[in-house]
């Protein structure tokens, strides 16, 4: 029997490389009237130096139903394992996920 094709279906492939990701502890966002540009970055310890590793630019339509979709998993995923912590630093800004001091701890 043929299977019948919906022809609204999107057929998404995902390379080997691809789904292994990319790591970042953080993302800086940019935007313009066109678009809005996420810079993925990977900070280290000790290394005075931070790589972007991964650059996603999206119309600001786009931007918001991100926005959208990572509300409503958040919510999902704190009404499976409790809130989030927030780091905001009362109100001065983020806080750094890492120590940059010269020694740390384990």
């Amino acid at each position: 029997m043929e299977e019948k094709k919906n022809p609204n279906q999107l057929n998404i492939e995902l390379n080997e490389e691809v789904s292994q990701g990319t790591y970042s502890n953080l993302a800086i966002i940019t935007h313009s009237p066109a678009e809005f540009v996420i810079d993925f970055v990977r900070i280290m310890p000790g290394v005075p130096k931070a790589q972007v590793k991964s650059r996603v630019i999206v119309t600001p339509e786009h931007a918001k139903r991100l926005m959208n979709a990572l509300k409503d998993n958040i919510a999902r995923y704190e009404s499976l394992h409790g809130p989030i912590k927030n780091t905001d630093n009362n109100g001065q800004g983020p806080v750094m996920p890492m120590n940059f001091g010269p020694a740390g701890q384990a």
